[in-house]
């Protein structure tokens, strides 16, 4: 357990490559949160990096590979008010984030050498209370070595979701749940493996033996929403798949990395937080407002794309979700300065955006 201190709250080992903390967080008044106000506990993370480690935090902003961390959203008793969540003082809520590479977990550390009293959400205070150790110190060896499994139970608490073929994909297929942990793996680890390869193994090896999943929309990031899905479900290895030892083991490592790494896309804005286990009692439940505003989103960006003349590719899409999002926001309560600033926009198109948005629901 780790109390706020003057000195390095986090004892690490020098090797530590993997770890997750997750802060006791304590609202200073009651007060209100945007749906989408993931983006701000993103924003605020990487400015604290940022004051610290200026390349990192421009690594993890910019990067274009696997990002080498993950957020949470908050959890405990989250409540609405209209259009909005609320949340009430001297009430406790949990926020976790993880580190996947030795740069992340050395970065975290020196974050936390001179911590922040409090994460401050706009004109919201949350104030840090407490920071425990969520997921043991470890490196991608030590998971590598960890006893092999014949089953492997899943639980994602939050709304999970993968990209395929460039539409969102709501089902925990085996290839797609350890297509997402690979990628991350061989990215950061010492010890990468063909991932055409092992996937085809995945595939053939990997069989699903029972799951308990419901599916939701939810805000995904920045812009856009995603059909996702929570709940628990169980693999279980083919007899076959031991013709090849060491996928047998990458397996059960993945799954060991999971809680580190979550699960599918949008893991730093909350989304596919995994646990090791099957668990039904631990879901992080999502509010009704949140569930709304994705589905405002979705409804806009879905009437703009049929004023669209080309709807081939991306581009229009993007757009779409773009301009849907920034007028769902704006009906929900939000300005258009504090979008713009958010989406990281000039104002003007902000407003631009908006107006285009509302004609073209006209």
């Amino acid at each position: 357990m780790i109390k706020k201190t003057s000195s390095s709250p986090l004892n690490l080992p020098d090797t530590t490559e993997l770890v997750a903390v997750t802060f006791q967080l304590v609202p200073e008044t009651d007060a209100l949160l945007i749906p989408q106000y993931t983006i701000g506990l993103h924003a605020w993370f990487l400015d604290q990096i940022r004051q610290i480690d200026p390349q990192l935090s421009q690594y993890l902003h910019d990067g274009q590979s696997e990002k080498p961390f993950t957020l949470s959203g908050l959890q405990g008793e989250i409540g609405t008010a209209g259009k909005q969540l609320q949340i009430y003082a001297n009430q406790t809520y949990q926020w976790s984030v993880s580190a996947l590479s030795k740069s992340m977990v050395s970065g975290l550390i020196n974050w936390l050498k001179n911590q922040p009293q409090t994460i401050d959400l706009r004109q919201v205070k949350l104030n840090i209370k407490e920071i425990k150790i969520a997921q043991t110190p470890a490196t991608y060896q030590q998971l590598f070595q960890t006893s092999i499994t014949q089953n492997l139970a899943l639980s994602f608490i939050s709304p999970t979701s993968f990209r395929r073929k460039g539409h969102h994909f709501p089902l925990p297929l085996p290839f797609n749940v350890f297509h997402s942990y690979l990628r991350r793996w061989n990215d950061f680890s010492q010890q990468s493996f063909d991932q055409d390869t092992f996937l085809n193994w995945v595939d053939e090896n990997v069989i699903i033996l029972r799951h308990q999943l419901q599916s939701l929309k939810v805000s995904a990031g920045k812009k856009g929403s995603v059909t996702g899905f929570t709940g628990a479900i169980e693999y279980r290895l083919a007899e076959e798949a031991y013709n090849q030892p060491k996928f047998v083991q990458l397996f059960s490592a993945l799954g060991e990395f999971a809680p580190y790494c979550g699960t599918g896309h949008k893991t730093t804005f909350g989304l596919g937080q995994t646990q090791l286990g099957w668990t039904q009692q631990q879901l992080l439940e999502t509010t009704t407002v949140e569930i709304l505003f994705a589905q405002r989103v979705e409804q806009i960006t879905q009437t703009l794309m049929q004023t669209q003349k080309r709807t081939g590719g991306t581009r229009a899409m993007q757009v779409c979700e773009t301009r849907a999002t920034i007028l769902a926001r704006q009906e929900f309560g939000e300005s258009l300065k504090e979008i713009a600033e958010d989406l990281e926009m000039p104002y003007e198109t902000v407003k631009t955006y908006a107006k285009l948005a509302r004609q073209g629901l006209k």
